[in-house]
């Protein structure tokens, strides 16, 4: 349980940052973070940091195909949670 703990606050900062440092290379006009590696950190379970991103910095929210990806992960998280732990008590 205690690596539960800390495993998902550390990969939704890691998922925020990432998210925050495509949004700036963006502005900058530099060599950007892949779709996929954002998307990525989402299924390692930032989910929640990557959309505070999206919604804070403003990125990525009129992408409609990374969003259709971004919200069948978060979809697909939410019944894996609600499946394994809250129908298994």
């Amino acid at each position: 349980m205690s690596f539960l703990f800390w495993y998902f606050p550390l990969i939704n900062l890691v998922a925020f940052s990432t998210t925050g440092l495509d949004k700036w290379l963006a502005v900058k006009q530099k060599w950007r973070i892949s779709e996929r590696n954002l998307l990525f950190t989402s299924i390692l379970g930032g989910t929640i940091g990557s959309g505070l991103a999206m919604l804070f910095f403003k990125h990525k929210t009129s992408k409609k195909t990374f969003l259709l990806k971004f919200f069948l992960i978060g979809i697909l998280q939410f019944f894996i949670v609600y499946f394994y732990v809250i129908k298994s008590k």
